[in-house]
Order: structure tokens, then sequence, then C-alpha cells
């Protein structure tokens, strides 16, 4: 199983459309596919058209215990599933700062039973607080959706940052998997010299001992399609709604060149637990969230 985290501090870049939509792509291929709503604004939720009033557990119950993983999961499809959210969520930094590690809730949730997925997308709020730091202690790779422009540039090196202490104190495992382009023109100068600034900085950190020295910046790019934006409000993936769209076009070319790539070192196939990791004992130690950084 791959889990990986779906982040980018600043809103509006295209988490939650890649998250669900890159996850329908993986399932057309053949994988079978868990998607995990982290942010309380419950954008994935939706998007899928979930009723997350209807009394089922979701990851708000997950992540206190509440609820195992097993009875929080929504079948979407066939091979796509999800589990939900509401705004509870947004109380899960103040319910859970007394919790000695607290960052490491998701991990082990994900790791006290058998997941049978071949992918887990976490989908995670813009911020960097507790969900995020939960996401990024379960996660062995980090998916950095971005639009091409400047203050993106910004926005990756503190994300990177965080992601840098992560590794360093909690999950030496986690590694940056690359950047995807949302929302993209073709043509405009401003989008090509953002990505040529991005392709400089990865370039300086190979054989550097950063996570994101194997990074890279996607070949596909996922193109300004209104189809996409509309896909949400019917509750539905682009797959299901537009499958002949520019937008299914360019999720599935990114699933597949996704696969082409080789996976993290670890995979709980050749380790034997649920999320490439075993819980940690009750001592762990606690990395203080940084303060929530709100869009830029």
């Amino acid at each position: 199983m791959r889990c990986i985290a779906i982040l980018n501090q600043k809103g509006g870049v295209g988490k939650t459309t890649t998250t669900v939509n890159l996850g329908a792509a993986l399932a057309q291929r053949g994988g079978r596919c868990l998607l995990i709503d982290l942010d309380p604004q419950s954008h994935l939720t939706t998007h899928l058209g979930i009723d997350s009033n209807d009394g089922k557990p979701g990851a708000y119950e997950l992540l206190l215990g509440e609820a195992a993983l097993a009875d929080a999961i929504r079948p979407i499809d066939d091979r796509l599933a999800a589990i939900g959210t509401r705004l509870d969520l947004a109380a899960a930094d103040v319910e859970l700062a007394g919790t000695i590690g607290r960052e490491l809730l998701l991990r082990d949730r994900l790791a006290a039973q058998d997941v049978p997925f071949d992918w887990v997308l976490l989908d995670c709020p813009p911020s960097l607080g507790v969900l995020t730091l939960n996401a990024l202690c379960a996660a062995r790779e980090v998916l950095v959706p971005l639009q091409p422009h400047f203050l993106a540039l910004q926005g990756v090196g503190r994300l990177f940052e965080t992601i840098a202490l992560v590794a360093r104190r909690i999950n030496p495992g986690l590694r940056v998997l690359g950047l995807i382009t949302c929302m993209h023109e073709q043509g405009t100068r401003l989008g090509s010299e953002v990505l040529a600034e991005l392709e400089r900085y990865l370039a300086e950190s190979r054989g550097q001992p950063v996570p994101w020295s194997e990074a890279r910046i996607f070949n596909t790019r996922i193109r300004r399609n209104v189809k996409l934006a509309e896909c949400p409000s019917h509750g539905r993936s682009i797959f299901s709604y537009a499958p002949r769209s520019h937008g299914a076009e360019d999720y599935l070319a990114f699933a597949d060149e996704l696969l082409a790539m080789t996976p993290a070192a670890a995979t709980p196939a050749e380790n034997g637990d649920a999320a490439g990791l075993t819980p940690a004992p009750a001592s762990a130690a606690v990395v203080e969230a940084p303060v929530p950084v709100g869009d830029p």
C-alpha cells in the first residue's frame, strides 16, 4: 500500500480535486484506493456526494478512537472508497491538545488493522496544524498540487521545511514525491517562469539529505477545465461526470505517470504493517504543531 499526503498550505490550488480524481484514475487503472478527508471544510466529502450528517463515523471519530477504520469507510464504487468528515474535525486541535503522541493517531489507526487498499490518499487542510502533521506522520510520500503563480514559490519552501522537521523527528522514511501543476494555462509566461524556478530549486537539492532530493515536477499538467469545477456539485468524480473531458484525460495521464514511478522504499506488503509503520509507544516524542498558516 502506498500512502500519500496531498498537501499545500495555500488554499484553492487543487488539493481536493487532485485527491478525488487521482484516486478515481488509479481505480480506473485497477487499483483499490481509499480517500481520507482530513480537512474540516469537508470539500472531499461533498465532492463525493457523501452525507456527513447520516450518523456514520468519519475522520473525526477515527482520530479520537471512537470508531474503527472499517466502520468509517464508505464505498464509492468497486475500487474506490472514502472516509468523510464534517466541521467537528476543526475541534481536533483543541481536543487532542493534551494527548501524548497526538501527531501519530492516524498512523496508529491505519496500522491497527489490515487496510485492503493499494493506495491511501490523504486530503490535507490548508494549514500546518495537528491534522496535517497526522497526515505527514502516516504517509510515506507527499504530493504537492500548485498553481504556477509567484506565491507558490514561497509556499513550497515553507512547506518543505515542515516536511523536513517531521522526517527528522518522527517519520524518517517521508519523502516528497513531486509537484503537480493544476489549473494550468498553456502559453503563459508567468507559469513558465515559476516552473523553471521550481525546477532550479529541486535540481539544487539533488543528492542532498533532504526529503525532496528526488522530487520532480510531473510532466502532466492539469489544464483549467470547467468540467472539473462542475463535478463536485454533482457529487461525482470527473470520470463519472465527464469521462471524455480534458480533466479526465489529464488525471488519467497523471495516474499513468505516477504508476510508472518507483514506489517508496518500504510498503506494508514488505513489512507487514498497515501503513508502512508500526504503532508508536505512548512515550513517543511529540512534535509541537507549527502555528497554522493561512492562505498567503
